[in-house]
């Protein structure tokens, strides 16, 4: 317990630490920190509000397939999505759990600012240092970045200034997908994006977290114009990659305990230690995930819910026991992820990065 006390207060501590956008944000990040005494949250603090309103579904307005394609465009680079796909079939073949990272990065990208590469970025147009990857969720825990950056350097070669870098984040989880599943998944990418300027740690609060119930996760999720069935699909992301130790200890109990008692061991108390987030097929993007769901054997609280709750329990047995279900619906839902608040005219919020980490001069 001292322990996780511990790590508890350095995680809130480096967010806090950060510069003047992050100064007086609140602690209480809905979903990634369950407070160890209520008063830390008081009513009215983040973790206390969800959105009310419902986003508008994302229209993904002036994006388009083989965007890259057109001769007569200023965009054209013939080459950009297969330069991309190289890039990630080496990573994933060298390690499968960078391809895990990629897929969630896409995922925090469009949840913060929209599709915009924010994620990347280390250095703002505000010239802040407390950015996105600094927030309590991505903290030392993103993965993928090299990737991302060894496929802009090679279309900056040859193409210079042309594909941003929100579109590769977008094609990289595409590949990711397709080479996890080993081909049974084609996510339909278009293409159009460009990067944003800034980026803040304090924004990354919109992301749901390994604590979130079934009304949080809805929230969360509708506030980007996504629905619950969208939520369900993509949380079966979770049957590949790595979870630490701290989001997951506290649920033993409520474990299979077979499973429960082989994490335990695992963790040794350490809660800085990662575990594979699914124990059947950890290197392979397939419906295991909610077979585990119903099984019990998943890591995250937030997993745990949609085999409990009546709005989604439904969906999970359909997932689990239908073939080719899930794989389907994934490709729609990551596609339509992927339209969420773009931007797709040059200006003052918006221009195509020679570096995907900096802004432009």
């Amino acid at each position: 317990m001292a322990r996780r006390l511990a790590a508890l207060i350095v995680l809130v501590a480096s967010f806090l630490a950060g510069p003047a956008a992050c100064q007086g944000a609140s602690i209480c990040f809905s979903g990634w920190l369950r407070p160890l005494n209520p008063l830390l949250c008081p009513r009215g603090s983040r973790m206390n509000r969800l959105p009310r309103q419902r986003g508008a579904s994302p229209s993904g307005f002036g994006l388009s397939y083989g965007y890259y394609n057109n001769r007569r465009s200023s965009s054209y680079c013939p080459r950009a999505e297969a330069i991309v796909r190289d890039a990630v079939r080496k990573a994933v073949a060298a390690n499968p759990g960078v391809g895990a990272g990629l897929i969630r990065l896409f995922f925090h990208d469009c949840f913060v600012r929209g599709c915009d590469a924010s994620v990347l970025l280390t250095a703002t147009n505000s010239g802040n240092a407390d950015v996105e990857r600094e927030g309590p969720p991505n903290k030392n825990s993103l993965r993928g970045f090299e990737v991302i950056d060894a496929a802009k350097s090679a279309l900056e070669s040859a193409c210079p200034r042309t594909v941003s870098c929100a579109d590769i984040v977008a094609f990289a989880a595409r590949d990711a997908s397709f080479f996890l599943s080993r081909g049974r998944i084609n996510v339909r990418a278009p293409g159009g994006r460009l990067d944003g300027r800034e980026s803040f740690a304090n924004e990354t609060d919109q992301l749901p977290g390994p604590f979130s119930n079934v009304t949080e996760l809805q929230a969360s999720f509708a506030a980007k114009g996504l629905s619950s069935d969208d939520m369900v699909t993509l949380s079966g992301a979770h049957t590949v990659g790595r979870a630490r130790c701290l989001f997951f200890s506290s649920r033993f109990a409520e474990m299979d305990p077979a499973l429960a008692a082989k994490l335990r061991a695992q963790c040794n108390g350490d809660d800085n230690t990662f575990a594979n987030q699914d124990d059947v097929t950890p290197d392979v993007l397939d419906r295991q995930y909610y077979r585990n769901v119903v099984d019990r054997k998943v890591l995250f609280g937030s997993d745990a819910v949609l085999g409990n709750a009546t709005e989604t329990v439904a969906q999970v047995r359909e997932n689990a026991n239908r073939v080719g279900a899930w794989e389907r619906k994934f490709e729609l839902a990551m596609e339509k992820m992927g339209r969420i608040e773009v931007k797709t005219r040059a200006g003052r919020d918006a221009e195509i990065r020679k570096v995907c980490s900096v802004v432009n001069s």
